[in-house]
């Protein structure tokens, strides 16, 4: 099974003789996923071209606070690391980690490190020759780095530049790749799966300027599909018209406008998906006849005559395969529990998640969500409040059970 980061990694790279192993590993972040911001210290210019990394990562790579160029312009530090998933410092030189476990900061790369968020994941990987790794200072450092939380990848034994056989060379790429992975996928059985994920609400066409439609913002789908890229799958998003944006790598995003656009988009994409979450709030009828024109307002009162539209939850359950797993929403204001459960045996569905109106905190455009999950053969879990995103996790850990 492919392995899926789906991050955003800053990739620190030092001077050292194994940062020609940086681009590799830049290679094998995109290619598990990753957006890919490479920074260098001014010396690691001496052992790999910025052109390399820039090339693999396809983002200039970055080495000065200040940009050279008279126009008054800096990196932001600051910014640099709130944007990051996560940091790797490889190779991590001797240089490097004394600074980084006293708090220098004499380069961007140190600046972006001491600006890191708490609780963002640090990879060091470290680099040097056996006796510099051995030194009582150098063992110091890496103590104390990893009592700040950084997880300290390698160094492995070998032949080492200088000729000597020992500890103190740099991971290889895949090792270091493997790691990460390890801390921040784990074994999640949505690790390399493909879903498909739909989010918002649909508009029906009155006229060229009104439409019918609802209140869902869209939120509790994009959770969802975020928090599935993290745990490594490649997520479909099918969303409606929403004012939310993504910047999650591994989400590819596919907006429509109308449920026939959203039923089209899902037959296209279902066939292929190992699970599908229907979070959409999809419209139940549209105007039979969408007028050309505007409908200009008169005194006699309006009629508009509504069919139904396609009910793609069901076609999705009369169409999933044997392996797929098939998960619905319930948004309901009475007998809530009793109108879910038919719900979840009509449509054939694997899981179904129900939302009360009733509920404070729980409807349309809020950041939060009281969810009750109904599985067939299970009693009804029922969750307190929490936030759209502790939700999406809750309703992915059920997933996984059913994969």
């Amino acid at each position: 099974m492919e392995n899926r980061l789906n991050r955003k990694v800053l990739l620190g790279v030092t001077g050292g003789i194994a940062a020609y192993k940086s681009a590799q590993l830049t290679r094998l972040l995109v290619k598990a996923g990753c957006e890919v911001q490479v920074l260098m210290t001014p010396s690691a210019h001496d052992f790999v071209t910025p052109l390399t990394l820039a090339t693999l990562s396809k983002r200039a790579v970055l080495t000065d606070l200040f940009v050279r160029d008279g126009s008054g312009a800096w990196n932001d530090h600051v910014h640099l690391a709130q944007w990051a998933d996560a940091l790797v410092i490889a190779p991590a030189t001797s240089n490097t980690l004394g600074k980084m476990a006293q708090g220098l900061c004499d380069n961007l790369l140190l600046a972006v490190w001491l600006s890191m968020p708490k609780g963002t994941p640090v990879f060091l990987a470290p680099a040097m020759d056996l006796e510099m790794l051995k030194d009582p200072a150098s063992q110091a450092n890496l103590n104390r780095l990893r009592e700040r939380g950084a997880r300290v990848i390698g160094p492995e034994s070998g032949e080492l530049a200088s000729g000597l056989v020992g500890e103190g060379r740099m991971s290889e790429p895949e090792a270091i790749v493997s790691a990460m992975h390890d801390t921040l996928v784990g074994h999640s059985k949505l690790n390399g799966k493909r879903m498909l994920v739909t989010a918002g609400g649909t508009q029906e066409a009155i006229d060229p300027v009104r439409y019918i439609g609802n209140r869902s913002s869209g939120k509790m789908g994009f959770a969802i599909a975020e928090e599935a890229a993290l745990r490594g799958a490649q997520v479909e998003l099918i969303s409606g018209p929403v004012e939310l944006k993504l910047e999650r790598p591994g989400i590819s995003r596919t907006d429509v406008i109308a449920a026939a656009d959203m039923a089209a988009a899902c037959r296209a994409f279902a066939p292929r998906a190992d699970a599908v979450i229907m979070c959409a709030a999809v419209a139940d009828y549209r105007p039979a006849n969408a007028a050309d024109g505007k409908i200009k307002k008169k005194d006699a009162a309006l009629q508009i005559a509504l069919e139904p539209t396609e009910d793609i939850l069901a076609w999705m359950g009369a169409n999933k395969t044997s392996s797929q797993r098939l998960v619905g929403f319930a948004l309901e204001t009475d007998n809530e529990l009793a109108n879910a459960t038919d719900k979840l045996v009509r449509k054939q569905l694997d899981l179904l998640v129900l939302n009360s109106l009733r509920d404070a905190g729980a409807g349309f455009g809020t950041d939060t969500n009281k969810i009750t999950m109904l599985a067939p053969g299970k009693d009804p879990l029922a969750l307190p409040l929490m936030s759209k995103r502790e939700a999406a996790r809750a309703i992915l850990d059920r997933l996984e059970e059913l994969l």
